[in-house]
């Protein structure tokens, strides 16, 4: 009988954690906070720190990074309370508190080496409760009363074990083993109940419910403590809580109540004792046994595991099925029928009673993917992948002739008892024969995929994400396509959509939304619906509508977007809900809303679907602080730096780094941050969920950091800035700006006189060479004067000799003549005046005035031969001269002869003597010689 009840146990537990749907659970490892697994207690500070009691020491968590800060004794932390502005601690064998210093830090002080308190042996405190002046510091053994006022110290000891203390309103109680519950009343305890319950059954929590005292105890129950006796609280959650071993609790601020197990992880209460939901490590705990929880100022939930941190947003609008196992799929469709929740998936429908905690299970008949469900008239239709079922409860019956896959089914407003239906290769009518639904026909002429399809205006609009918008004219019977009309794609049309809205019809795609105008014939774009997504950030086109509430869904990578009507105008109103990189999302393209109830809905993803209740959406405001500055110097440790003061640091130190945060511990809502250096850098940086940026090698100068948050779609309220300036090197402060202007004073001086020096040798030598230039060009002109001259002079001599020439030929010719007519007049005999004719001709051959104008000729054009050949030979007659002047000419014997009047013979006979006058050898030339004098 046992075994049976705890099977069922476990069973029971099972089906709870299979059929529900669950808050978002955030969950911190050791890894990720850089201390022990094991925690044991939660507490926050004003600032919404949060801070957790570990193995190690104490954790902060700031909303962007943990700090460890080890425990003074290097014990385990067992309890932590923030108190005013003081984190109070309890470990082994001692308890004190931690406060901030000027940098931000945390540093402890020992309250009970203050007291000088003399411990028992091996004693951990376990609990830490703050009452008006009081701070009760609970031991196994004993409870120590502090006044903060006039830092006394009272004590309680008992017999036995003190489990735990609590604060009920103004009073505390505790629970001593075997005899019963206490209440502190002027430093001692009071008995309030010694009831058997009280005495064996160890308390959990006591808390006020109705004026009374309620009494939790850990195996089983609650308890209502009234008209001093103790009776068990009748509520439906008892035959569970009977079966569980609870170790924690708390009553939130909403009069529910969360219970901490030790092997199931937590259940939530409502405050009539209703079960609300479970969560286990099934569910995406990171431990099933908890150690310690709280509600902090968001009414997140932080448990302390005995493995791990986690914080359960119980006020999200989110609430997630994950169907990590694979059970149901990614969800296509959705919708709430006759009191049934049904999933339409890529395995099949799945139905479970709505808002029960029941399993879902597969309705017989349809096991392939499921693309739509539609209510026509109290009528369920399905459309799947083999074609289209009504649906009832548990039972689909698939409606024959249909052999495609059917998209999307929607009813024929002017004939009720016919429905359209879009399939893989175009459309199929259906009709309602005798109550019943039958395949009428398929409408001829277009065998295209129908998956988004509208009836607008008396024609069938189309939309193909690779082909674009078909128009088509049906016959009255619709029996075949009269008319296709192509509204061609604009570029790549993918995960596009068409649907009507408030009376028109809309396509959308990456450009936009855009509406069917029908006077143009023609797709305009619709400037307010296009602002649901943004094209940077575009993942779909899909647009789902909800009639239940005339609101139009659109998706995009980090925004769920919708329309609702406005109350005071008809314009469209666009809200968007930041939808998490952590979130489930459904598949491109097929995109999914389903409205449930009032303002909750079912969101379709590839592995479960997400609950969305819009009245928990709150638009909160946020302000973002920085944590941490530090001061590098290249190769040495950082150096925090007081941040609530301007900082002037050296130039060593131009490594700043900053970490900032958020206090926001929402799973689904992603925290990115944007800083701007004033003073470098020009723009903001780009957005990055780091909360944490170092500065490099900055130059000197003045700098305003400035940094803001982003969390969801709200842009924190604040900027937090932080000034600071980094000083100069050593070499530019103004000491050395003066040397260095001494130095270039100096510089300029010696360089002046350098250059002065310089540029006067440089003109001396460009004067020296402009002298050598100017005496080379006078040379230069001289010499082309000279050449002048002699080219006249040759010329002149060149005249000249044209001229000695001619009157030597002349005077050569002109004796040949007289030669020649001497000798005929000599072979006429007998005639005096012939003989006196001869003796004329003689006289003209040898008369010298020929020479003599010969003689200056011949000068002019040689100048001083005669004298030279003269001066080295003064034996010479003037007719050995005659003849020299004649041999220089170069001429020969036969032309000298006419000359002298003699024969060539006598010449030569002349020449040989000039020579025996000149000395000159045989071998060498008479005529050369006189050439080369």
């Amino acid at each position: 009988m046992k075994h049976l009840i705890t099977l069922s146990f476990i069973f029971f537990v099972s089906y709870l954690i299979i059929a529900q749907e669950h808050p978002p659970v955030e969950v911190y490892t050791s890894k990720d906070y850089g201390a022990d697994t094991q925690n044991w207690s939660i507490s926050q500070s004003k600032e919404k720190y949060i801070y957790v009691a570990n193995n190690k020491g104490l954790l902060e968590f700031n909303g962007a990074l943990w700090k460890l800060y080890k425990s003074p004794n290097e014990s385990t932390i067992r309890s932590v309370n923030v108190i005013d502005d003081y984190i109070y601690t309890g470990c082994y064998n001692e308890f004190g508190y931690w406060q901030r210093n000027d940098l931000g830090l945390l540093y402890y002080t020992s309250l009970s080496q203050e007291l000088k308190i003399e411990f028992l042996e091996d004693e951990d405190f376990w609990n830490i409760i703050a009452l008006n002046d009081y701070i009760l510091f609970q031991s196994l053994k004993k409870i120590y009363i502090y006044n903060k006022v006039n830092k006394a110290l009272t004590t309680i000891k008992s017999q036995g074990i003190i489990y735990k203390i609590f604060q009920v309103g103004g009073n505390i109680y505790f629970q001593q083993t075997k005899e019963g519950v206490f209440k502190i009343e002027k430093g001692k305890a009071v008995l309030v109940s010694n009831d058997e319950v009280l005495q064996y059954n160890r308390l959990v929590n006591i808390f006020s419910q109705n004026d009374h005292l309620l009494f939790e105890t850990e195996n089983s129950g609650f308890f209502i403590f009234k008209n001093d006796k103790l009776v068990r609280w009748d509520i439906e959650a008892n035959e569970l809580l009977s079966k569980m071993s609870v170790f924690r609790s708390i009553k939130l601020r909403d009069d529910s109540f969360i219970l901490g197990t030790r092997s199931n992880g937590i259940i939530h209460l409502t405050s009539d004792g209703r079960l609300e939901y479970n969560i286990s490590m099934e569910q995406g705990l990171s431990n099933n046994t908890v150690h310690g929880i709280f509600e902090d100022a968001e009414s997140n939930i932080w448990l302390a595991l005995e493995n791990g941190i986690n914080c359960i947003n119980i006020k999200s609008p989110f609430r997630v099925y994950a169907d990590d196992k694979g059970r149901i799929g990614t969800v296509y469709t959705s919708i709430v029928y006759n009191g049934n929740l049904y999933l339409g998936t890529n395995q099949g429908l799945f139905c479970k009673p709505f808002g029960s905690l029941e399993e879902f299970k597969l309705v017989e008949g349809i096991k392939e993917a499921v693309w739509c469900l539609t209510n026509i008239n109290k009528t369920l239709f399905c459309g799947h992948d083999t074609g289209t079922s009504i649906v009832n409860n548990y039972q689909a019956e698939k409606i024959n002739g249909v052999q495609q896959g059917t998209f999307m089914i929607k009813p024929i407003e002017e004939n009720p008892d016919l429905i359209l239906q879009g399939t893989y290769n175009g459309f199929y009518i259906l009709q309602r024969l005798n109550d019943e639904w039958i395949y009428k026909n398929k409408i001829k002429g277009f065998d295209i995929s129908s998956k988004f399809f509208e009836i607008y205006n008396g024609y069938i609009f189309v939309s193909h994400e690779y082909k674009g918008v078909y128009k088509l004219k049906i016959s009255e019977d619709f029996d075949r396509v009269l008319q296709i009309e192509e509204y061609p794609s604009k570029g790549n049309q993918l995960n596009s959509s068409l649907l009507k809205y408030n009376n028109s019809l809309l396509h959308s795609y990456k450009e936009g939304v855009f509406a069917y105008d029908v006077e143009n014939n023609a797709f305009v774009k619709d400037t307010v619906l296009s602002k649901l997504f943004k094209k940077e950030e575009y993942t779909s086109g899909v647009l789902v509508l909800n009639k239940e509430s005339n609101i139009l869904w659109g998706f995009s990578k980090n925004n769920l977007s919708y329309i609702s009507p406005d109350r005071l105008s008809n314009i469209p109103k666009i809200n968007r809900i930041s939808y998490s990189e952590s979130l489930s999302k459904g598949l491109s393209g097929d995109e999914n809303v389903t409205y449930l109830n009032d303002q909750l809905y079912l969101i379709g993803t590839t592995n479960g679907f997400i609950t969305l209740d819009l009245n928990n959406v709150k638009n909160k405001a946020y302000n973002i602080s920085i944590s941490n500055i530090s001061k590098y110097m290249i190769g040495e440790k950082p150096e925090i730096v007081n941040r609530f003061e301007d900082g002037v640091f050296e130039n060593e130190f131009n490594n700043i780094s900053f970490s900032y945060h958020v206090p926001e511990f929402e799973k689904y809502l992603d925290t990115e941050y944007q800083y701007h250096l004033e003073g470098l850098y020009p723009n903001w940086s780009p957005w990055s969920t780091s909360g944490f940026t170092l500065m490099e090698n900055l130059p000197h100068g003045n700098y305003i950091f400035k940094v803001r948050a982003r969390v969801g779609n709200n842009i924190s309220e604040n900027i937090e800035t932080f000034k600071f300036t980094i000083k100069r090197p050593w070499y530019l402060v103004n000491s050395m700006i003066l040397f260095y202007a001494f130095l270039v004073l100096l510089f300029s001086l010696f360089m002046h006189t350098i250059y002065k020096r310089y540029y006067r040798k440089q003109r001396e030598k460009l004067l020296e060479k402009t002298t050598r230039e100017l005496e080379l060009k006078e040379l230069e002109n001289r010499q082309q004067l000279m050449r002048f001259n002699n080219d006249k002079l040759r010329d002149d001599i060149n005249s000249k000799n044209k001229e000695l020439a001619t009157s030597t030929m002349t005077l050569i010719k002109k004796n040949e003549f007289l030669n020649s007519i001497k000798k005929e007049l000599l072979n006429i005999e007998g005639n005096k005046s012939i003989k006196n004719v001869v003796k004329i001709i003689d006289r003209n051959l040898s008369n010298n005035d020929d020479w003599n104008v010969f003689e200056e000729a011949f000068n002019n054009a040689d100048k001083d031969f005669l004298k030279k050949i003269k001066s080295e030979h003064p034996a010479l007659t003037s007719n050995d001269l005659r003849l020299c002047a004649y041999l220089r000419l170069n001429l020969s014997s036969k032309e000298i002869a006419p000359l002298l009047n003699i024969s060539a013979r006598s010449v030569e006979v002349k020449r040989y003597r000039l020579r025996k006058k000149m000395n000159l050898s045989h071998e060498s030339s008479l005529t050369d010689y006189i050439l080369e004098i």
